[in-house]
């Protein structure tokens, strides 16, 4: 498979997954249409699709797939597992050092540890605006957001000007978020701009942490931007599978286990 062909299938699932994302609901006929390419290869994409639990395919398209399996957008998962990603957050703080300078990713997780940030003096980047906004009136923080554009429906900012800002940038310690995390596969995203941010953030750190709730383990979008190899450090909860503990513990990921 050649790059460019690449590319444009990835282009194509991000539009799949957008308008199910709209919709609820897809027909191969419309997608067809819609993306300019045969019924065959929109099957094609939708079998791919569902063969890493992004839908469901059923007679003539496809629909969201059950809750329990699904990767939720931002807005739904923000809203799911409050108390874990609270937990989560409280061991990361315990990592940060007075007067570091930290980049954080956006995402729930590094929004409930933004809301805990604020006694004592930190540099704070990032590309987030509701964890900017967080972080505004908090004296001992020092802020720097990141500009770009907007891409629903997460409230993180990403472009072209954000990442020439990256590349001239080096922090002690970085937090972020995924879409899914997978041994075999790595960490993963839904989207081409996620993608090519996170590629980027994962290069101004001296010490990377994965900020992750154990549902996210096993799940796998479309795009991947890391191995799991370069993490310094993944902070999940106690509920992570041990089968998938011991294999991060294998490749030398140091796991922090929160407790609830």
């Amino acid at each position: 498979m050649s790059g460019g062909f690449q590319m444009l299938a990835v282009e194509r699932y991000e539009k799949i997954m957008a308008e199910l994302q709209e919709n609820k609901i897809i027909k191969v006929s419309e997608l067809s249409a819609r993306l300019a390419v045969t019924e065959k290869t929109i099957r094609v994409d939708l079998e791919t699709l569902e063969k890493q639990g992004l839908l469901k395919r059923i007679h003539g398209g496809a629909v969201l797939p059950e809750k329990e399996t699904r990767i939720f957008p931002i807005d739904e998962r923000q809203s799911m597992r409050s108390d874990v990603k609270l937990a989560i957050a409280k061991e990361a703080i315990k990592t940060v050092k007075p007067n570091e300078t930290i980049l954080m990713d956006g995402g729930s997780t590094t929004q409930a540890l933004a809301n805990l940030l604020g006694e004592f003096p930190v540099t704070i980047i990032t590309n987030d605006i509701k964890i900017a906004n967080t972080l505004l009136a908090k004296e001992k923080v020092q802020l720097l957001v990141l500009g770009g554009t907007s891409i629903h429906p997460t409230s993180s900012l990403y472009g072209v000007e954000a990442i020439d800002k990256l590349k001239r940038i080096r922090v002690n310690r970085l937090f972020f978020g995924t879409t899914g995390v997978s041994i075999e596969h790595g960490l993963t995203v839904l989207h081409s701009l996620h993608a090519e941010w996170k590629r980027q953030i994962l290069l101004c750190a001296d010490y990377i942490t994965l900020l992750t709730d154990s549902s996210k383990f096993d799940k796998v979008g479309f795009i991947q931007f890391a191995s799991i190899n370069e993490i310094d450090e993944i902070i999940t909860d106690e509920n992570i599978n041990p089968f998938i503990y011991k294999e991060l513990q294998a490749k030398n990921v140091k796991v922090s286990v929160t407790s609830l």
